[in-house]
């Protein structure tokens, strides 16, 4: 079996580079780290996770999932959760659902958004998880 250590990166599609690299700066609040030359990929750090932009034709997705589809999950602290969502709804974006799931694999408080291509996204705050390493 093999032992995975961690992510590297992933990779989200956007459709307008500029308009996701400033989405995903100031709202999200991701560090910009790169461009490629040609603008078609732009690398990112969140909490020390390399985050890639990658330039699509639009529409990017055709149907919107919801909380419970495809989405990218950011983790936060507690004591900045509810600073981190007024500021995306400060930024006009729609937070569609929040819950506080206990008892499952993944546990904590979370709220979804999207990014303007339509992308599912997640703050959470992680109190547990069933798959963490011991020791």
């Amino acid at each position: 079996m093999v032992d995975i250590k961690g992510i590297a990166h992933f990779t989200i599609p956007v459709s307008d580079m500029d308009r996701s690299k400033a989405f995903y700066t100031e709202v999200v609040g991701m560090k910009h780290l790169a461009t490629v030359p040609d603008g078609q990929m732009a690398f990112f750090d969140a909490g020390g996770t390399c985050v890639i932009l990658v330039k699509r034709d639009a529409p990017i997705h055709r149907q919107q999932e919801g909380s419970d589809g495809l989405h990218h999950a950011f983790m936060i602290d507690q004591d900045s959760y509810k600073a981190a969502l007024d500021h995306v709804r400060a930024n006009g974006v729609e937070i569609f659902f929040e819950e506080d799931r206990q008892g499952g694999v993944v546990n904590g408080p979370r709220a979804y958004f999207r990014d303007p291509d339509g992308t599912c996204l997640e703050y959470i705050v992680l109190t547990s998880y069933s798959g963490a390493r011991k020791g």
